[in-house]
């Protein structure tokens, strides 16, 4: 029946999911680029989603989410309205959707390790039509 199909079914658990943006410069090496190696912007819609197979006892919650917001929004003031070309620690790299995916995953989880206890993804929005995580 389609009530033990359900039943039987792998738990997905529980997300929570907060949303921001920054707007950056920067340009890339290498003639794989093509014309993106010369100075251009990008306004990034940032997701950032926690998941969990369990809520938190007592809070039933996956993560605070005012913690998260405010965890988020601290990692990337530092890069709005900056050219990465500039920051010190991107010095020799290509800053690319997917590798800002990284450091931003990697900032937003040394934060909040004391406050999840599930998984993290990190979506770099650049359009409607692209995108990483």
């Amino acid at each position: 029946s389609l009530c033990s199909l359900f039943s039987k079914r792998k738990r997905m658990g529980y997300s929570l999911g907060v949303r921001d943006s920054i707007m950056i410069a920067h340009s890339f090496k290498g003639a794989e680029f093509g014309p993106a190696q010369g100075v251009h912007g990008a306004t990034y819609t940032v997701d950032c989603e926690f998941s969990s197979i369990n809520l938190v006892p007592g809070s039933n919650w996956v993560v605070d989410i005012g913690k998260a917001l405010q965890v988020l929004s601290d990692v990337l003031k530092v890069y709005n309205y900056k050219n990465l070309d500039d920051l010190e620690e991107f010095k020799g790299q290509n800053t690319t959707t997917e590798f800002m995916c990284k450091v931003i995953h990697d900032k937003v989880s040394w934060e909040m390790k004391e406050h999840v206890t599930g998984d993290l993804k990190i979506t770099l929005h650049e359009s409607h039509k692209a995108w990483a995580s």
